[in-house]
């Protein structure tokens, strides 16, 4: 199935769908304008584009399995960050266990491209959306799927939509993160009040425990490291009183993008029990990483030895106007660039066929269709100017567009990205 879906990608045709394609390639299926390997810069792409680096995607999917694999840390990254399928499967191919998502629409696209192992990183209390899992599951018994749990009515309401399913749905008990956080329970009293709500629904199998550490309040090294060790000392009561009977394995599962070094570390600590244990990491803005959120927070910064992630993506935008000698527009705006947590940076400026540092040029505001720009005397900016542009915040820089060229070095498109928002 995956392998059709993905070839049924490359058959689209470039049409009115698409922002920045070349205008005479309408009517080519991607895969015809993929052999092309046109130029992003000389081939006919309008602005704005945003670009994936070839060679940074490769360093990124490399860094990460290899992380894992080091630290004996299986990897499911979520998927939501990028919703493209084809990132999905060159992930799973580069080590990971299976694909991290949170909705039930999530959860189609991964199943529609042959996603195979699914871990739910949210509680789900839909009853068609449950029929449909229940669907799944019966039909594909290579179909995994991990779900939280994180009340009894949540339960009792998955309970009473899976009724008569064909297979039990595996769950694991989520742990919030502190008081004021997001989901999951507060206290192992309620963690444990759960899982007994689970063991009394013949729809559900209890199979480990998670949760999200980044939400710790105040995280530091040193809360997160406390946060970690609660999770795990759930999961150890659990097994001593033989909560996971029913399973194969038992799934203890954290890690966002901010503190992988230290679910790794204490992760590692993990007590003999009675199952193996699935540790299972979920971060998922590494594929692309970014030039401001990411970059600050990536827990690479902490262990410069283990290597470090590079930013994939650019967005080119072109100078349409320059009213003034301290201000200058570009031609992409809050449709185009993640502006939720950073503004936008400008890196380099593009003029007949040169490249060089964007100096004297910051990004201030973003209008819908507009990226304002304040100009000092050392910027040398011009109306037709390409302005090239890091972000912040990959999930929301992957959502703008639902085709994404990855270019080389040189900037050859060797491929486009499909994204499923």
């Amino acid at each position: 199935m995956s392998t059709e879906a993905l070839a049924r990608l490359a058959e689209e045709r470039v049409d009115h769908r698409f922002k920045g394609l070349p205008p005479d390639a309408e009517g080519l299926t991607l895969a015809e304008l993929t052999a092309q390997r046109r130029n992003l810069f000389t081939g006919g792409f309008t602005t704005p584009v945003l670009a994936l680096s070839a060679e940074r995607l490769d360093h990124n999917l490399r860094l990460m399995e290899t992380y894992a694999a080091r630290h004996g840390l299986a990897f499911a990254p979520h998927g939501k960050t990028s919703m493209a399928p084809q990132l999905f499967h060159r992930q799973i191919q580069h080590g990971a266990w299976g694909i991290t998502l949170a909705m039930p629409h999530q959860v189609r696209v991964a199943r529609a491209f042959g996603i195979q192992r699914i871990f739910l990183a949210n509680e789900l209390v839909d009853a068609a959306a449950l029929r449909r899992l229940a669907a799944e599951l019966a039909a594909d018994p290579d179909f995994r799927l991990v779900c939280y749990v994180d009340s009894v009515r949540g339960v009792e309401l998955m309970d009473a939509a899976l009724k008569g399913a064909a297979r039990p749905v595996d769950v694991v008990v989520e742990l919030g993160a502190g008081e004021g956080a997001r989901t999951g329970v507060r206290t192992e009293a309620d963690a444990t009040a759960v899982a007994d709500a689970v063991a009394g629904a013949g729809t559900l199998r209890l199979v480990g425990v998670a949760g999200y550490e980044a939400q710790v309040p105040g995280a530091s090294p040193e809360r997160v490291r406390a946060w970690l060790r609660r999770l795990v000392g759930i999961a150890a009561e659990f097994d001593k009183a033989g909560r996971f009977a029913g399973a194969d394995e038992i799934v203890l599962s954290a890690g966002g993008s901010e503190w992988f070094d230290a679910v790794a570390d204490v992760f590692a600590g993990i007590p003999e029990l009675s199952l193996p244990v699935l540790k299972l990491l979920r971060s998922g803005a590494y594929v692309s990483h970014d030039d401001v959120h990411y970059r600050r927070l990536t827990p690479f910064n902490r262990v410069p030895e283990e290597g470090a992630l590079e930013s994939a993506f650019r967005l080119w935008a072109q100078v349409v106007s320059r009213p003034s000698a301290e201000q200058a527009f570009v031609n992409a705006g809050k449709r185009d660039a993640a502006h939720d947590l950073d503004l936008p940076v400008a890196q380099v400026v593009r003029r007949d066929g040169t490249e060089r540092p964007a100096a004297g040029i910051e990004v201030t505001a973003l209008s819908d269709q507009h990226i304002w720009l304040r100009t000092t005397p050392e910027a040398d900016v011009e109306v037709g100017d390409w302005i090239g542009m890091g972000l912040s915040h990959p999930c929301t820089s992957f959502d703008k567009w639902q085709l994404i060229p990855v270019a080389e070095a040189d900037g050859t498109v060797v491929d486009y990205i499909r994204t499923f928002f």
